[in-house]
Parts: structure tokens; sequence; C-alpha cells
């Protein structure tokens, strides 16, 4: 008994130690983990790192190798074949409450149909924050210029393969160096956040208001006269009482571009031409239903097979497409179908191409969770594409387009 009771009072004194070590434990290991935890973060740490591979073959059910799309996808045609058409790393993060950066380099470049997979910069821009909301930025360095939807939404989150000729060929690759003004309040910036993060395939936080400057010769290109390209963007994404969101936007700029590749043949004089356009947006993004469709008009550089030089010549085109986004557990598939249209020059291809475009497109995307996807477009197409070597040139055709993108 004296045993028992003497085990009970050793219990006892052992729980007392405890309970006073647990409300005053030894204080310095604790002082150092609270000293760590308040150490700041070095500006190495708060640098994400993201990126994306798109892998393609375009030459299935081919019925006309002559058909070609320069600015679109140089592995389409004759002497075509698998093709890795974007290799990219995304270097981004608050470097400080005020300072976001961006750096996008692209290691899958292709300076001509024999010399591919070269390094090339895509983007490098640094933001600005004005406010402590980041409600008003200015933007500095390589970037998007604001100009239509789809310009802006990126390659990564797109449906089709390749933008529309119509919208995309103002800014060749989407890009130029200049100086740049965002404003979009808060609320509707985590709604542009939103509808990316969400699969809904939007475009970005490109602000509701944008005005900015640029060189106007396009990425990586140098300025070539002393006039800036000015571009302004008015665009906001409405939500009605339903959920669906609904975004519509309007965009202009002006200036004068300065022509770089003329073939011998081309009698054209001048090497600097007006070049300004203003375009409509409205995009039902696919909830499950979506609609999509842009279109612009205004005047250019664009070769003339008549008088064999290129001129001032007005031009105008865009897209629509419809689509349809169902979830299958955790994947999702989105079938849709495109039409696009265009009748103008390109200013950055050579002697500035005339181009008649009339393109159908119909595929489906396939999304295995977040890291994969594969897409499948029969395109219908018909094409004119005319310089001074090939002043009459029609192509039309049909082909079947595979894609497979890797996001990590």
């Amino acid at each position: 008994m004296k045993t028992f009771k003497g085990l009970l009072c050793l219990m006892a004194t052992c729980a007392i130690s405890l309970s006073t070590f647990c409300q005053n434990p030894i204080s310095e290991p604790k002082q150092e983990v609270k000293k760590e935890a308040h150490l700041p973060k070095k500006w190495y740490d708060k640098i994400s790192l993201r990126g994306y591979v798109q892998i393609r073959y375009n030459r299935l059910l081919e019925t006309n190798s002559q058909l070609k799309c320069e600015q679109c996808d140089r592995s389409w045609g004759e002497n075509g074949g698998f093709f890795i058409r974007r290799g990219r790393l995304v270097f981004s993060g608050d470097i400080s409450d005020r300072l976001y950066i961006y750096i996008q380099p692209d290691f899958a470049s292709s300076v001509s149909n024999s010399f591919q997979h070269s390094f090339q910069l895509r983007d490098a821009y640094f933001d600005l924050a004005l406010d402590a909301k980041k409600e008003y930025r200015l933007r500095f360095g390589q970037s998007k210029v604001p100009y239509g939807f789809e310009n802006m939404q990126s390659s990564q989150n797109r449906l089709a393969l390749d933008r529309a000729d119509g919208t995309n060929s103002p800014v060749a690759n989407e890009r130029d160096l200049g100086v740049f003004f965002f404003y979009a309040p808060a609320e509707i910036r985590e709604r542009f956040k939103y509808l990316v993060s969400s699969g809904l395939k939007g475009s970005g936080d490109y602000g509701v208001f944008a005005f900015g400057a640029y060189n106007g010769q396009n990425a990586n290109k140098a300025e070539l006269n002393n006039e800036p390209h000015i571009v302004s963007r008015i665009s906001y994404p409405f939500k009605l009482k339903s959920g669906q969101i609904i975004e519509t936007g309007i965009q202009a700029y002006t200036g004068k571009f300065v022509i770089e590749k003329t073939a011998i043949k081309n009698k054209a004089t001048d090497v600097q031409y007006i070049d300004r356009r203003v375009a409509a947006s409205l995009i039902i993004y696919p909830q499950p239903f979506g609609f999509q469709a842009e279109y612009n008009v205004g005047e250019g550089p664009a070769f003339d097979p008549v008088t064999m030089k290129t001129e001032i010549k007005h031009l105008n085109g865009g897209y629509a497409q419809a689509m349809y986004r169902k979830k299958i557990g955790e994947n999702h598939i989105t079938p849709f179908v495109k039409y696009q249209y265009y009748n103008g020059g390109k200013k950055h291809e050579i002697d500035a191409r005339r181009y008649i475009v009339k393109d159908v497109e119909i595929g489906a995307e396939w999304q295995l969770k977040d890291y994969f996807e594969l897409t499948a477009i029969y395109t219908i197409s018909d094409r004119t594409f005319e310089d001074a070597v090939l002043p009459i040139n029609n192509q039309t055709g049909n082909l079947l387009r595979l894609q497979a993108q890797f996001n990590f």
C-alpha cells in the first residue's frame, strides 16, 4: 500500500512539473523560431516559374501542299512536319508592394523554315503600381499591345491553334516595346484573374482602360522612324445575375510603319506608310455555351498586283467563334467552330503581302486536369496571298491539325 501511495505521489509530481513546463517553456528556441519567421523574403523568393510547350502536326488529310500560313504556323504545307510551335518559360512576381515583373523567353522561335528552335525574347515588362490597390499601373518594356481580345489571350488558353489573320495582322507576335497605362478597379482585376484561372479562356488583366505609346515596328525590332504608334482600349467584363459573364471592348491605334522587306520587282518608292485601325470585341464566356467575335477596319500598306507596288489600302476583317465547355470528371472538353475573313495587307511580311482569307475551323480541345491539352482541328481554307514574286496566288484546301500542349 505504501508503495502504491508513493507511486501516486510521483505521478502527481510529474504532472505538476509537466503543466508548469507547458505554461513556461524554455524561451530561447521559441524566440529563435519567431525571429526566423519574420525575416524579410529575398527578391528571388518572390519569383515564380511556370511554362508550357506546344507540339504540332498539320499534314493529316492534307489536300494542297501549297496552302501555307506564314504568320500563323510555318509548318503548314510542303516540307512541314512535326513542329514545336512554342516552348516558353515565364518568370514573374511582385518584387515589392508596387513593382511587378514579367519575363518570358521562347525557346522555339522560327527564324525561317529551315532555322527553328532559336531563343527569342517575347515579354520583358515591369508594372509600377501608382496606388496601394494597384488599380492604376504603368507598364514599361516589351509587352502585348492592348489591341483586341484574342491578341491579349494567351496561346496557352486559346481554343483555336492560331489567332485570326484580320485582328492579329496589326502587331506580329502581338508585342512591341513601349510604355502603357492601365486602369481597372480591384474587383474587376479579380474578375479578369478568375476568367483565366477558372478555365473560361479569359484574356488576362489588361485593364478596363488602356493607353500607350510603342515603337510600332513589332517585337524585337528597332524603331525606324521618329514617330511612335499610339493605342487605346476600353474593355469591361459584365457579370449578370445568372452568373454569366459578357465582355465587350473597343480599341484603336494609329501610327506610321516602315516596310523593311520588298522584292526587286516591287515598284514602290515609299517605305513609310500610314497604319491605323479600330476594332470591336464581344465575348460571351462558355458557361457552358460561349460566343466570341471581333472585327476591325482601317488602312495600311498592302501589295497591289495590278500596279505591282505596295500602296496604302483600306482593310477589314475579323472572326466569329461558337463553343461549348463540358466538364467530365476532373477534365474538360470544349468543341468549337470558328470562321474568319480578312481582306488587306500584312505589313510585317515581304511587300506587305496582300491577303484575302476565308477559313472555317471545326475542332475540339480536351483538357486533362491542368497539365495536358490535346486539340484537333479540321481546317477548310481559301487563301489568296500575293506579293511581287507571286502576284497571282490563290490556294484552297483542307487539313487536319493536331496539337499536344504540356503545362508545367
